[in-house]
């Protein structure tokens, strides 16, 4: 997303909570450190700053504070908030993202909200572990629809709201193009690679058992949005291509332009 932004001549910068963190980031942007969870350290990183694009990754305590902060400085907020409706069942998540909205309304600064849906890199961390093994892919709810949508799609419709004028007020919710089964997804990474990869259909709870306990609201959340998709079609918006004037990625591009993440050792031993 910063290439997209540096390319447009944007001035960039970028804040990071340890310094070292800059090495993983383009070397023609300014870095500061700074640190959500003590609102006083962004006072510097906000000078002259017209337009932020805020992610919360921090516990809500400070949420309040930090939003004073931005309304001080900047003329507008780009918020990564909560998922689309597909995941809008009651949790933890969704209240906090929802508490910070809430804030950066009552202090009247321009916003916009982009609510993406399922991200296609989700289905690294959850499946490529076994799909590299050759394993079948255990998962629960095979046959819950979602509409995986590329992060690289995403990126572009953070980039060109924070540049463009005409966003302000903008609430988006971004999905891919097409809803798949979690099952189906499965089928075209097999497709892509050219094997077959099974897929079993876990239980639920088994699936619960499994997973270690600070993972558990997440998990929580994502049973419940599985549960509550079964039976219909996922929620699909034209929200990419409306405002990037071109089709968001399929999964299978996303898979194609992947494929080396479900074949190759991420950590591979010299």
């Amino acid at each position: 997303m910063i290439d997209l932004l540096t390319d447009t001549g944007v001035p960039v910068r970028a804040l990071v909570r340890r310094s070292e963190a800059a090495a993983t980031l383009p070397t023609n942007i300014e870095i500061v450190t700074g640190d959500l969870t003590v609102p006083e350290s962004l006072d510097a990183a906000m000078h002259a700053v017209s337009t932020v694009f805020l992610v919360w990754t921090a516990p809500p305590q400070t949420a309040a504070a930090v939003v004073d902060r931005l309304a001080a400085h900047a003329q507008r907020v780009v918020y990564l908030s909560a998922p689309h409706p597909f995941f809008r069942q009651p949790n933890p998540m969704a209240a906090l993202h929802a508490e910070i909205e809430r804030l950066i309304a009552g202090t009247g600064l321009d916003s916009t909200i982009i609510r993406p849906g399922m991200f296609a890199s989700n289905t690294l961390l959850w499946w490529a572990a076994a799909i590299r093994a050759d394993s079948p892919v255990r998962w629960p709810y095979g046959a819950a629809e979602t509409a995986p949508i590329d992060d690289r799609d995403v990126a572009a419709v953070v980039a060109r709201t924070l540049h463009e004028d005409g966003h302000a007020g903008g609430d988006y919710v971004l999905t891919g193009p097409e809803s798949l089964s979690q099952a189906e997804q499965v089928g075209i990474i097999g497709d892509v690679l050219g094997r077959p990869i099974v897929f079993e259909d876990l239980p639920p709870d088994e699936f619960r058992r499994e997973t270690p306990e600070a993972a558990r609201p997440a998990v929580d959340m994502l049973l419940a949005a599985w549960n509550a998709a079964m039976g219909q079609p996922a929620y699909v918006t034209s929200t990419v291509a409306d405002i990037l004037g071109t089709s968001p990625r399929t999964f299978r591009q996303w898979v194609a332009d992947h494929a080396t993440a479900f074949t190759e050792d991420p950590h591979p031993t010299h």
